[in-house]
């Protein structure tokens, strides 16, 4: 049971790297052509760390990154960032019908409506075209999805893969109900991925920041999600990652193709891949995010759709608040999980006395899953602020390091402030008893949650 990692964490994985600081200078970035020099490196980073303050915020973020995960940085990426089911899925699509060789989707939700059924149809056209396409879908997650569904996949020739059947008849290894695969991952080709929040369904088929906009558990909300498009050498780590649970699941031998081609220089963001599994002793993403949070100076602006923090994340939050760090988190108003949504709320207390600043995002279901620390370090991918993120599940973010996309990221952050209402200490103290009852009842599941 990994329950007791909180307390088998190295300390020197979440504290002050300062070796690590020390040798931000000798950084070597990997390009598609393999590592850089150290000079050519320096290079790279002066450019996307900006001047002054930004620059001296950008090496100590860095320093920590590569101190943590010991593996170099991928450079010459170029990342896009998708706002919304309607950009993420055109995106999506555009990528899908620009395929050659092969498609690898790895995914939570798969749903029998409108959106699963145009990209069921787009993957089998593909297939009949020649193209390769492998499927991961989560049992648990497509457990309301007919089988026909993806027999009718299997049956044009997609390799469909169930990520530990929630049938134990079904179970290829060990029946392990509570391990999901909550990726959303489609890569193209070895040379373009698709990651974040977004499943394919329909109740993301509204763009959140549109007036009418519909869906969700109340048909007049959209789904509020973030999503990136990733091209350039670090698709290869996220192939890898898609490659290795196929193989952990013991799903049939794959079809050969291109799955690494040669990935040359296409942009300037600095990226690395993260994955996270419940097989690992810890979960790497969620370290590198305590870590950065640990160490911010100046701001950490999260935006979370699930957030029941452990001991661990709770106490760096609230620390950071008390040492003057701007901490303002963006966190749901309305939800899909009612028992998540309590949990979560009830550490309001804690954080406001500490200084984080609360804001629950109005008019959507929030479902993004964001972190920007001092402008310059920034996380997207599957992973939420939960025990089920850090513990359960398989997991993919991408970290993006740069002034450029967390400039990016702080307008879009800003945005989704504009749509949220502030949670004042005050008002969380008169709050209805009814309602501190629901949050007594739901932290203590919040193991499992």
């Amino acid at each position: 049971m990994r329950l007791n990692f909180l307390r088998r964490l190295p300390q020197s994985l979440i504290a002050l790297p300062t070796r690590g600081l020390h040798r931000v200078s000798r950084i070597r970035l990997k390009s598609g052509s393999g590592l850089l020099s150290v000079v050519q490196s320096r290079d790279i980073l002066d450019g996307i760390g900006g001047g002054g303050r930004g620059a001296d915020l950008f090496a100590r973020h860095l320093g920590l990154e590569e101190a943590i995960v010991g593996s170099p940085l991928s450079s010459g990426n170029r990342v896009l960032l998708l706002q919304d089911g309607p950009a993420t899925y055109q995106a999506m699509y555009a990528g899908i019908l620009s395929a050659q060789d092969h498609i690898n989707i790895e995914t939570y939700i798969l749903d029998d409506d409108a959106v699963g059924q145009s990209f069921a149809q787009a993957l089998i056209d593909k297939q009949r075209e020649g193209v390769q396409v492998n499927m991961i879908h989560d049992s648990f997650g497509t457990f309301t999805t007919p089988a026909s569904f993806f027999q009718r996949l299997a049956e044009s020739g997609i390799r469909v893969l169930e990520f530990n059947p929630v049938n134990p008849l079904s179970v290829r290894k060990v029946w392990e109900l509570n391990r999901r695969d909550h990726r959303k991952l489609l890569i193209v080709d070895g040379r373009i991925a698709f990651l974040g929040g977004i499943n394919i369904s329909s109740v993301y088929s509204g763009g959140s920041f549109n007036a009418g906009s519909r869906m969700g558990p109340d048909t007049t909300l959209a789904w509020r999600d973030t999503d990136l498009q990733l091209e350039g050498p670090v698709v290869a780590e996220f192939q890898k990652l898609f490659l290795a649970a196929w193989d952990k699941q013991s799903g049939q031998p794959l079809a050969l193709r291109k799955y690494f081609p040669t990935l040359k220089s296409v942009g300037h963001d600095v990226v690395r891949a993260i994955g996270s599994s419940p097989e690992d002793s810890y979960s790497l993403i969620y370290v590198t995010l305590l870590s950065a949070i640990r160490n911010a100076r100046v701001s950490v602006h999260l935006i979370n759709a699930y957030f029941v923090p452990d001991p661990r994340l709770l106490a760096s939050l609230a620390a950071a608040a008390k040492r003057g760090v701007d901490v303002t988190l963006i966190l749901p108003s309305r939800t899909d999980a009612w028992l998540v949504f309590y949990a979560g709320r009830s550490y309001y207390g804690r954080l406001l006395r500490s200084g984080v600043k609360i804001y629950e995002r109005r008019g959507v279901i929030l479902h993004s899953k964001v972190a920007l620390i001092d402008g310059v370090w920034a996380t997207i991918g599957s992973t939420n602020l939960d025990w089920r993120s850090f513990l359960h599940n398989y997991e993919v973010n991408a970290v993006v390091l740069g002034v450029n996309f967390g400039n990016q990221l702080e307008a879009m952050f800003k945005k989704d402030l504009d749509g949220s209402e502030a949670i004042t200490h005050d008002q969380w103290k008169r709050r209805p008893m009814v309602q501190r009852a629901k949050e007594m009842f739901a932290r203590v599941w919040k193991y499992w949650l």
